[in-house]
């Protein structure tokens, strides 16, 4: 993947915390592999690089606001006439389309809009922003679902397309469930804390030493929860379904915890997983890096830098595929225009 950037100062993303030796740990992560070209798209010469590389492309990605690639000639209408088998994927805050298309959006732009800071926290409390970026992470796999199928549509066809993907689009996608309740009830859903609103038991409980999270979401599991904790509930009527369960909620947590005060997680996480109930701790980020199931499934990997050594951390890839390898080790994120020799000689422009 080759990244064009602005010559002097590059992409943004090269600035931001956390720096570890003057380099930004997040943009080593997310750009891990890439190739760099510095192009000022004002400029004849440059210009003619990228037609070149547009030449060479499958797919274009850019994530500017609508309007700002038309300043340079090269919106959708212009580029794909010239390249017609060429992919044009666009990632913009608000879209293409809409009265809103112009406005700029950031992640939590998207996720106070789209509905997920109105159903994030605990209830009562000020809204919350999720810890992760999942405006940005959802629109970003949207559009490469968007962009795979186009590829395989032209395949076929011959014919490049569009792929226009919005923040907002895809946060409001990832909330297809409280759009449905919204429109069955007439009542939008709120935050809920750390309960799963359709589930029973199905949230963090507390244990002598802190909370840890069980999910007894269907009656087989309810069944075997109450076996496990000794907990006559399960003929219960406030308990024997699971729309019981949710109406009664609040009070099968404090029977639970009853019962798990009397020990540590440790012993409840034991207990539980061997009686086959989901369940799990509650972890800090550097607790899931040493995770022993994610370090099995090589989930973090080493970021290396131009000459091969360890320097960063990232996330590894989640799609495993038979016959495709999984390294432990991914290359260097590239430094600003550092690989223009060898894009120009790919180009046969030296």
């Amino acid at each position: 993947m080759i990244k064009i950037e602005r010559p002097g100062r590059g992409d943004g993303a090269r600035r931001l915390p956390p720096l570890k030796d003057g380099r930004s740990a997040w943009f080593a992560a997310i750009n891990r592999g890439k190739k760099s070209i510095a192009l000022d798209l004002e400029a004849e010469a440059d210009r003619e690089v990228l037609e070149a590389l547009l030449g060479h492309a499958d797919v274009l990605l850019e994530s500017f606001r609508p309007g700002v690639m038309a300043r340079f000639g090269l919106e959708w209408e212009a580029v794909s006439p010239r390249f017609p088998r060429l992919i044009y994927g666009s990632l913009s805050g608000y879209g293409q389309t809409g009265p809103d298309a112009r406005r700029p959006g950031y992640d939590v732009v998207a996720q106070a809009r789209g509905g997920l800071m109105g159903l994030t926290g605990t209830p009562g409390q000020p809204p919350v922003r999720s810890g992760a970026a999942v405006g940005e992470i959802a629109a970003g796999l949207f559009l490469a679902q968007g962009v795979l199928a186009a590829l395989h549509d032209r395949a076929r066809s011959g014919t490049g397309r569009r792929v226009d993907v919005s923040m907002l689009d895809a946060q409001v996608a990832l909330l297809d469930d409280a759009v449905s309740a919204t429109a069955a009830t007439g009542t939008a859903p709120r935050p809920h804390g750390p309960r799963h609103p359709a589930f029973a038991p199905c949230e963090a409980v507390e244990a002598s030493d802190g909370a840890f999270v069980l999910a007894a979401g269907n009656d087989a599991s309810f069944e075997k929860l109450c076996i496990t904790m000794q907990l006559p509930l399960e003929r219960d009527p406030r308990f024997s379904t699971n729309a019981a369960r949710c109406e009664n909620a609040r009070l099968l947590r404090r029977l639970i915890e009853a019962v798990t005060l009397e020990h540590p997680r440790a012993h409840w996480l034991a207990r539980l997983t061997a009686a086959g109930v989901p369940c799990a701790p509650i972890q800090s980020m550097d607790q899931v890096m040493r995770d022993p199931q994610v370090t099995a499934r090589n989930m973090i990997v080493d970021v290396l830098d131009k000459y091969g050594r360890t320097a960063f951390k990232a996330a590894g890839n989640p799609v495993k595929i038979s016959g495709q390898s999984d390294p432990p080790t991914r290359p260097a994120a590239p430094d600003l225009d550092g690989h223009r020799g060898e894009i120009l000689r790919w180009l046969n422009r030296t």
